[in-house]
């Protein structure tokens, strides 16, 4: 029964719209709409073996309860970074560095030069250990390029990578139609 219960673990696909993102946005992108229906992949420790697969820590950390509570606790604290921009809370600061407090980075020198291996006080911590410290990264590097996606029905983030940083949905296919009908729509509509 164990068994089987991790090999469909394993087999699930990944539902998410928009997979790929830099780690800290992949998780918030954990939560999307779909046809006006919310969905949520860490609803379930099923669901957070698909995230942990997908972002590659699948063979790092282990689909349990306890990780499932530490990756939705931090998905949360990294929305409010984000949702509150420049006037965060420093409740919202506190819970973050709480995150962070619980690892660090450790160097040691490899075969090829320079090894980076990020530790934490309890294994269920690393995910979320690891999208803290990637959200840092990204906001120190780019912060103008860490946004949320444009139209008002979607919940998604992502790195803006264009040359001209401006792209402003999460998908041109999915988002970026959706809101160009709609401005179709409404001259048309207005025209009459």
């Amino acid at each position: 029964m164990q068994q089987e219960h991790r090999s469909r673990q394993q087999d699930a696909a990944d539902p998410r719209p928009l997979v790929g993102e830099p780690l800290c946005l992949d998780l918030l992108n954990t939560r999307w709409i779909e046809e006006r229906v919310r969905h949520d992949l860490l609803d379930s420790v099923d669901g957070l073996a698909v995230w942990l697969r997908s972002a590659g820590l699948d063979d790092r950390a282990v689909a349990d309860r306890t990780t499932l509570a530490a990756t939705i606790e931090t998905r949360e604290i990294l929305l409010a970074l984000l949702e509150q921009g420049r006037s965060r809370s420093s409740e919202t600061v506190d819970a973050f560095n709480r995150v962070l407090e619980r690892g660090a980075l450790h160097y040691r020198l490899g075969d090829h030069g320079l090894e980076e291996h990020p530790r934490t006080d309890d294994p269920a911590w690393l995910p979320s250990w690891l999208a803290a410290a990637d959200y840092l990264r990204l906001t120190a590097d780019a912060p103008g390029r860490v946004k949320p996606c444009a139209h008002p029905d979607c919940v998604l983030h992502f790195y803006d990578t264009t040359k001209s940083g401006t792209r402003r949905w999460c998908s041109m296919a999915v988002c970026g139609n959706r809101a160009k009908a709609a401005r179709h729509y409404k001259r048309a509509k207005g025209g009459r």
